[in-house]
């Protein structure tokens, strides 16, 4: 197989969760500042997951159909110009008064966009690292590629906190260069030939037998992250009896720990000699660990200690489940595969918040001990092969 140098892809992967982060981060000042209500910003927030969900297969499809670099470069592109068009549309709300309604819909149309080519980024990508490296290297790309999303979820916060002190949109408008950067690098290093798979081509289905376990940790995964993204910060009120000030820095260190635990597990898998199944039970265990010991945390220490834990495990599923997925199917069915896997991740996404906040009414430790059970599940799904693939 060809040789495939990832450090552009990877850097593509964080530049690009970065910019998501950025926005995350500003989006509540800015929305009070140009007066949207709390419910429009979690409407704009959800509608880039529900894209991400129904697109990460037809961009998977599109891969298998007419070339890795012409999808990734289209997708990484769409994500560039939907970016752009949604900061402008924030600089202008802030300096022009606009009509609630319009800058709500502005907002719904270019989030939306923005998760819609967002979606060719892993879907794609992943199918790139399994066309050009053997079964017994994927996970190890994969964690590397994992690695640089990890930054992004730390490097984007942590800019957007830097530069709010020039603008509510500096951040934006600083961190939205770093996808274009990342563009100009893979389309200078991305392979101008694919491997031929564009002939029998298969339908690859959700219910597909082969990757039923993968979809499943994938789902469940997502589902146990924003369920600890959602909760952490009431946990620290509620539960810890924090003020309001100290509950948002407890919940910051607590997200900042996720970050680095995942960078530094999925820097650690590369050296982990096991396959992908082994590591997927292992990383579920020991992220159930880390959830299960929630529901006890009685100081900031604990909570962050706890998440740390959690997210050490979350490092060891992704990679896990992305190489169990390309290594059941063929060839030609790899684009899809990966396009199913964002999308059973998409759908986590979706899930997440609301699976969380239901069940936070029950009780502060719930979500957490709901989340324990559910990954306990993935680490004891029967290891039977599930689908020869090729290499």
């Amino acid at each position: 197989m060809a040789q495939l140098n990832i450090k552009p892809l990877a850097a593509t992967h964080m530049a690009c969760t970065a910019a998501m982060m950025a926005f995350v981060a500003v989006i509540g000042p800015v929305a009070r500042a140009i007066h949207l209500a709390e419910w429009q910003v979690g409407a704009v927030l959800t509608v880039g997951g529900v894209l991400w969900m129904l697109l990460s297969r037809p961009w998977g499809s599109m891969g298998d159909r007419q070339g890795r670099r012409k999808a990734l470069l289209a997708g990484t592109g769409g994500f560039i110009l939907s970016y752009g068009a949604m900061c402008a549309l924030l600089v202008l709300a802030l300096h022009t008064p606009l009509p609630n309604w319009m800058v709500f819909v502005g907002l719904m149309l270019t989030r939306g966009a923005v998760g819609a080519f967002y979606a060719a980024v892993p879907a794609v990508g992943q199918a790139l690292i399994a066309d050009h490296l053997p079964a017994d290297r994927r996970a190890k790309a994969l964690a590397t590629v994992g690695a640089a999303n990890g930054m992004g979820l730390v490097v984007g916060p942590a800019m957007a906190a830097a530069l709010t002190q020039f603008s509510l949109v500096a951040p934006l408008l600083a961190i939205g260069l770093l996808p274009l950067l990342a563009f100009v690098l893979l389309r200078r290093s991305l392979p101008t030939s694919a491997p031929d798979t564009r002939s029998e081509r298969t339908q690859v289905r959700m219910t597909d037998a082969r990757l039923r376990r993968a979809l499943a940790a994938a789902f469940v995964a997502m589902v146990c992250v924003y369920v600890a993204q959602v909760n952490v910060g009431f946990f620290a009120l509620d539960r810890l009896g924090l003020a309001p000030h100290d509950a948002i820095g407890t919940a910051g260190s607590a997200l900042t720990a996720v970050g680095v635990a995942l960078i530094g597990a999925q820097l650690a898998a590369r050296f982990i000699p096991l396959a992908p199944q082994r590591l997927l039970r292992l990383g579920a265990l020991v992220s159930a660990a880390g959830f299960g010991c929630m529901p006890f945390a009685g100081t900031p220490v604990e909570l962050v200690a706890f998440y740390f834990l959690a997210a050490a495990g979350m490092g060891w599923i992704f990679p896990s489940f992305a190489a169990m997925a390309a290594n059941a199917v063929q060839p030609r069915e790899q684009g899809a595969a990966a396009g199913l896997v964002g999308a059973a991740q998409g759908m986590g996404v979706v899930a997440g918040p609301l699976v969380g906040t239901f069940l936070y009414q029950a009780g502060p430790g719930v979500p957490y001990a709901i989340a324990c059970v559910l990954l306990g599940l993935v680490a004891a799904w029967p290891g039977a092969a599930e689908g020869a693939g090729a290499d």
